[in-house]
């Protein structure tokens, strides 16, 4: 699967989010300054060939429904970081990140949790 820059993953979490949308929506969603609606449409374009999104004809225009789930593309993109900067070790992730934040016993200890609640 191939990697989004940060403008296809911002319009994907739109998408991802309203389940189907024509430009103009997608637009809508967006925060201030809006980009031009052939940006956004040049975008959408380009994740149609990426195989991330297909459309339906409506009237003059077009839907555009995701064709990636966002947790397929979640998956996919932790397994990538995990490997190009933790050599493929969640276990390694995991305590940088820990380290990082500066997490408490409490803090670990409902991360566990929810972890074993998901299991």
């Amino acid at each position: 699967m191939k990697q989004l820059t940060k403008a296809e993953e911002e319009i994907m979490q739109i998408l991802w989010h309203l389940k189907e949308a024509n430009v103009a929506g997608i637009i809508d969603e967006m925060p201030e300054p809006k980009p031009a609606y052939n940006t956004v449409s040049t975008i959408v374009r380009i994740l149609e060939s990426k195989n991330f999104v297909g459309h339906r004809k409506e009237g003059k225009g077009y839907i555009y429904i995701p064709l990636v789930g966002k947790e397929t593309y979640s998956n996919q993109s932790m397994n990538k970081l995990v490997d190009n900067y933790f050599n493929g070790s969640f276990k390694s992730m995991v305590s940088f990140f820990v380290k990082k934040n500066d997490l408490d016993t409490k803090e670990l200890e409902a991360i566990l949790k929810e972890i074993n609640k998901d299991t």
